[in-house]
């Protein structure tokens, strides 16, 4: 499905302000269907209006609320109309005023930025659910109608304030309604109980609600800033967010200035007790932090397994037992490598080209290989999971040190170059050497070599992917990899 900035930028050639003042107006839109009980259709002009008598508009983008029935079962982005299908936004886009629909409470709203009309929004209420409205909707649709008259007068929303629809509370979590001096005109059922949770025993309905929430709030300068917030939402344009702590619990406060016609008529303060979302938050941190340990001592441990083995080799005699040591240091090390970055990752997830950066020195360390090889990385591996990136670091070490210690003759200098080209579906790795080649007669398949052995089980077994090796084009050893990206590996 096409976003709002993509049907904007094909159908329209609107400049970048207004563009990005339909994106904020999205952003806040959901208050606003919620406060409306309505639809909410933002449309745009495919002609120019005023010199089209058959103009059609698009919609570029539908909102549903979630306090009444939706008055549009079906999808509308996208849809185009004309004049007489949907007169009133046309007449609205000419005009550049609020034109009123044909059920009561609907109606198309300009929405201008700076001294244009850039667009229209629409407010369809569902006519089966017509009745005698109750007080919270009376508070609800008069919020909304001052909300409409600023968008169409361009002052909401301010480019200032910042749109956080994942943290701010909605209407239904809480809604205050203040008059000019800042006295609760109404208050909905769900702000007095997270009022009531931050220790309020009265009612809140005309009293002055900075002072109420100054007296409730622990931490003094919290105090302050929510009750200056609260009444500088009486005088200024621009809304404030903030978190509060008081008496345990944790209420999240947003205060939206109400100013059509460029004069203050008081303001909104939408509250959401999140006291149990922020103990569920502190319980995921601890089990974070726990699992972050884990991976800190899983690496403690296979360091301490490398050490024991590197003291072991040293006192081998045995040449070909010692190479054999040596290459299991270099293996238990590229999973400790791992584990290491688990352990600062707070979303199990590592990235793969810090982890190869920090190995390469390692394996030139750990394995007796040609010094005169250099090795060097050219794109970008990317982010994997965890249970993806211990098998895949395994493999790209395998790969790189079987070319350092097979593809060259002793002394000879050259170079081991990994290119890696990421898309949506694939991971590929080449690891070219510049060396002598593959013997041959050989097959990767009948190899019975320990690294490629473990390279072939870890590529078909855990990443599901493929791995050639075959001569170069310009000399050398090429080694193909592919990986196949899951959900959970990103770039």
């Amino acid at each position: 499905m096409s976003t709002l900035s993509d049907l904007l930028a094909e159908h329209t050639d609107l400049p970048g302000d207004a563009v990005d003042h339909l994106q904020r107006v999205v952003g806040e839109w959901q208050l606003l269907a919620d406060l409306s009980f309505a639809d909410l259709l933002l449309w745009v002009g495919t002609d120019d209006v005023q010199d089209s008598p058959g103009a059609q508009v698009l919609c570029v983008a539908q909102c549903r609320p979630t306090t009444a029935s939706t008055a549009f079962t079906e999808d509308m982005v996208g849809a185009v109309v004309s004049e007489s299908q949907h007169p009133t936004v046309i007449d609205s886009l000419i005009s550049r005023e609020i034109v009123p629909g044909e059920v009561p409470g609907s109606e198309s709203v300009p929405v201008r930025c700076g001294d244009h009309v850039i667009a229209v929004l629409t407010r369809d209420s569902d006519p089966a659910q017509q009745r005698p409205p109750s007080a919270l909707e009376i508070a609800y649709r008069e919020c909304a109608d001052d909300l409409c008259r600023m968008i169409s007068e361009g002052t909401f929303p301010t480019p200032i304030e910042r749109t956080d629809v994942n943290s701010s509370p909605r209407a239904g979590d809480g809604f205050i309604r203040l008059d000019t001096e800042g006295r609760v005109v109404y208050a909905s059922p769900n702000a007095l109980s997270a009022y009531h949770r931050m220790g309020l025993t009265t009612e809140l309905s005309g009293r002055d609600l900075a002072s109420v929430t100054r007296s409730l709030i622990t931490d003094p300068f919290d105090s302050q800033d929510a009750a200056d917030h609260i009444r500088a939402s009486l005088t200024e344009s621009i809304g404030h967010r903030m978190e509060v702590d008081a008496r345990g619990a944790t209420v999240l406060i947003r205060t939206l200035s109400l100013r059509p016609h460029n004069r203050s008529v008081g303001a909104v303060v939408l509250v959401r007790d999140v006291t149990e979302v922020k103990r569920r938050d502190r319980a995921l941190l601890s089990k974070d932090a726990t699992i972050r340990e884990i991976h800190h001592r899983v690496k403690n441990n296979l360091q301490t397994v490398a050490a024991l083995l590197r003291l072991q080799s040293r006192r081998l005699e045995n040449e070909e037992a010692r190479v054999a040591l040596s290459e299991s240091v270099r293996r238990v090390t590229s999973i400790a490598v791992v584990h290491e970055m688990l352990s600062m990752s707070v979303d199990e997830e590592v990235d793969l080209d810090e982890i190869f950066d920090r190995l390469v020195p390692i394996m030139l360390d750990v394995a007796t290989v040609n010094p005169r090889v250099r090795v060097k990385r050219a794109g970008k591996l990317g982010v994997f999971s965890a249970e993806r990136a211990t098998p895949l670091v395994m493999v790209l070490a395998e790969l790189v040190q079987n070319a350092m210690e097979h593809g060259f003759e002793s002394g000879v200098a050259g170079a081991v170059v990994i290119t890696a080209d990421r898309s949506a579906r694939w991971l590929d790795v080449v690891i070219h050497d510049d060396g002598r080649g593959l013997p041959p007669g050989f097959s990767l398949e009948k190899s019975e070599g320990l690294g490629l052995q473990i390279v072939r089980t870890l590529v078909s077994v855990e990443l599901n992917g493929s791995l050639g090796l075959h001569p170069a084009p310009g000399g050398g050893t090429d080694a193909s990899l592919r990986v196949p990206l899951g959900r959970r590996s990103r770039s």
